[in-house]
């Protein structure tokens, strides 16, 4: 009776401190959001500091400085290389019009024909449609608005926090351990560095996984000679990043831009086309390049990614994993927390106790006869 008492209030008490920090969560969504993407950073660029400090005896805040300028530079030059991509197709703009104009009369024929809704019914759907969007459309243009404002803002504070992480910290650092009573400061040096090593690895594997899943989706739209391979390839390999949804996401806009360009018959090549490098990507890139570095298992992950999303929106689903493994680390070295960490782990194949059993009674018989 007295364990059952005593489990209530730990009960409400976790649930208690998992709302308060969701709520926390979404109350400082603006300045959390970007000083948890510039400790990712952070970890990903201290390996270029500490290079130039030790190799070149550049000073903590020169060889920080530099290293934000050449992480600036890496996401300029993608930026750059993006923005051409969209210009195309933004000068092709009127013959994507024009083909998705005849690509829709050729649908709402195939309508008709199928399903036996005439022309006119579905010009009335589509009107209505039309008004309730234009209704809209003050709503949706302040909100784009608002979104553009917002991620800059994000780029903003994600520069300045990671300057100021990897300029501080050795600081950080001996917080971290003094906070501790000093007979666990050799654990909470070990977590630390475990954390620093499996992050950097994450980050660069997932990088990695980028470049390839571009690349291959690129070569193979290039191949079956879908216009715009280059940008839809880029989309697939930076939305890919999101586990689960990023594809589908990237999937949705390579087959509408390939409908309005070439018709029915190529999404079909697309859609195969995707299928095909998700399946690549799934069963060799992902367990070979990150799956190593970061065993969570695919439950947690995607209420992880759904949780990101309800709490921060896309930036949540890209911070959701490398924090999820942080988690694991720390519960896997934190003996009362030991239990978290096995269940958001992969699952361990049980020894083969059976096969043993009839070998070493196979031996026996064997000796004895």
């Amino acid at each position: 009776m007295k364990d059952k008492l005593s489990f209530l209030p730990k009960l409400a008490l976790v649930l208690f401190c998992l709302i308060s920090l969701t709520y926390i969560a979404i109350l400082g969504q603006s300045l959390l959001a970007p000083l948890l993407f510039s400790f990712l950073m952070g970890i990903l660029l201290l390996p270029v500091a500490n290079f130039l400090e030790q190799r070149f005896k550049f000073k903590r805040g020169l060889s920080t400085l530099v290293s934000v300028i050449l992480m600036i530079t890496i996401i300029g030059g993608i930026v750059y290389f993006f923005g051409n991509q969209l210009s195309d197709l933004w000068e092709d703009w009127p013959l994507l019009k024009e083909k998705a104009n005849v690509s829709y009369h050729e649908l709402q024929h195939w309508i008709s024909k199928t399903f036996h809704v005439n022309s006119e019914k579905q010009l009335a759907y589509l009107n209505d449609s039309t008004e309730k969007a234009l209704a809209t459309s003050a709503a949706i243009v302040a909100t784009t608005l608002a979104t553009l404002s917002s991620t800059l803002l994000f780029l903003g504070f994600t520069l300045l926090f990671t300057f100021f992480i990897l300029n501080y910290r050795r600081v950080l650092f001996t917080f971290l351990t003094a906070v501790f009573k000093e007979e666990h400061k050799e654990k909470v040096t070990e977590i630390v560095s475990q954390i620093q090593y499996i992050i950097k690895k994450y980050i660069i594997g997932l990088f990695l996984q980028m470049l390839i899943v571009s690349v291959l989706m690129i070569t193979v739209l290039s191949i079956l000679g879908v216009k715009y391979a280059v940008l839809l390839g880029l989309v697939a390999g930076i939305f890919n990043v999101v586990p689960y949804l990023g594809i589908f996401f990237a999937l949705l806009v390579s087959c509408l831009i390939t409908f309005a360009t070439a018709g029915a018959g190529k999404v079909l090549l697309v859609l195969i086309a995707f299928v095909g490098v998700h399946a690549v990507d799934g069963n060799l890139l992902m367990p070979l390049v990150v799956g190593s570095k970061v065993k969570i298992n695919a439950l947690f992950a995607f209420i992880g990614i759904v949780v990101g999303e309800m709490i921060w929106g896309i930036s949540g689903m890209f911070l959701c994993i490398p924090y999820l493994a942080m988690l694991k680390i720390i519960f896997d070295r934190i003996d009362n927390l030991k239990p978290w960490g096995i269940l958001m782990g992969e699952e361990h194949k049980p020894e083969k106790k059976k096969r043993v059993y009839r070998i070493t009674k196979k031996i026996k018989l064997e000796e004895k006869d």
